[in-house]
C-alpha cells in the first residue's frame, strides 16, 4: 500500500513524517528506494533536530546520495543555441626560420633507445593508471548493524559513542536507532556505508567493536543487512527529478 505525506514544508507535515519513521528506516522496505529519493526531493531543508526521526533518516539519505558521485552543482545558465556566423578568420602567416649553419642534427636522435630513467618514469605511470582504474571500480556497500549491550543498566549514549569512534579509510557512520529488546533492554541499530576493497565488516567488529574499549559496552554485534550501493541506479533515480 502506498504511503501519502502532505505538505511537507509544513510543521504538521514533518511531524507525520516523523512518527512515520519512529519504527522505519526508510519510506518503504529494508534498503533506500525511489520512495526515499521522492521523499528527500520534497523537503527545501534538512528537518531540525525536533524531528529527530526524521532528521536521522535525511541525514543517511543525503550521506547516499553524496556517495554516489553526484553533487549539487553549482547553477548553469542555458543560452541560446542559435549558431551566429562569423567570417573566417584567417590565422598569421609566420615566416619558417632558417636552420642555423652551425647547428648539428646529428645532436638529436628521435629514434634512440630508452634510458633507464624514461624506461623508470613509464612504469610508474603505467602503475599509477592502474591504480587508479582499480579505485574507482572498486565497490560500495551498505551495511545494518545490531549492537547489543551487556545489560539494562549500559549506557547507551556511550555505547554509540563507542562504536562512531571506530574511524578508517572507506566507512563512513550513518544513522542509528535504539530498539526496544525485552526486559527494559535496548539494542542499537545502525547504518554504516563501506567501500568494500577497504573495509572487512568482520575484522571492523572483531577487531574494533569486540575489543577494548568499546566491549566495556558492546556484548555482540550482528549483520543484519548487507547491500550493494547501485551508483547507476541512483544516479538515473535523481535524474527523474
Amino acid at each position: 500500500m502506498a504511503v501519502a505525506f502532505t505538505n511537507l514544508g509544513s510543521q504538521s507535515g514533518l511531524q507525520k513524517l516523523n512518527e512515520y519513521l519512529l519504527t522505519r528506516s526508510y519510506i518503504s522496505g529494508y534498503q533506500a528506494s525511489k520512495d526515499d529519493l521522492a521523499v528527500y526531493a520534497a523537503l527545501n531543508s534538512p528537518p531540525s533536530e525536533e524531528f529527530v526521526n526524521a532528521a536521522r533518516w535525511y541525514s543517511h539519505i543525503d550521506a547516499l546520495i553524496r556517495l554516489s558521485g553526484v553533487t549539487e552543482g553549482k547553477g548553469v545558465k542555458i543560452e541560446s543555441s542559435a549558431v551566429v556566423e562569423e567570417s573566417p578568420i584567417t590565422p598569421p602567416v609566420t615566416e619558417a626560420k632558417a636552420p642555423a649553419e652551425d647547428e648539428d642534427d646529428d645532436d638529436v636522435d628521435l629514434f634512440g633507445e630508452e634510458t633507464e630513467e624514461e624506461k623508470k618514469a613509464a612504469e610508474e605511470r603505467a602503475a599509477a593508471v592502474k591504480a587508479s582504474a582499480k579505485k574507482k571500480e572498486s565497490g560500495k556497500s551498505s551495511v545494518l548493524l545490531d549492537v547489543k549491550p551487556w545489560d539494562d543498566e549500559t549506557d547507551m549514549k556511550k555505547l554509540e559513542e563507542a562504536v562512531r569512534s571506530v574511524q578508517m579509510e572507506g566507512l563512513l557512520w550513518g544513522a542509528s536507532k535504539l530498539v526496544p529488546v525485552g526486559y527494559g533492554i535496548k539494542k542499537l541499530q545502525i547504518m554504516m556505508t563501506i567501500v568494500d576493497d577497504l573495509v572487512s565488516v568482520d575484522d571492523l567488529i572483531e577487531e574494533h567493536l569486540l575489543t577494548e574499549p568499546a566491549n566495556e559496552y558492546i556484548q555482540s554485534c550482528d549483520i543484519v543487512a548487507f547491500n550493494k550501493i547501485w551508483f547507476v541506479f541512483f544516479f538515473l533515480l535523481l535524474i527523474n527529478f
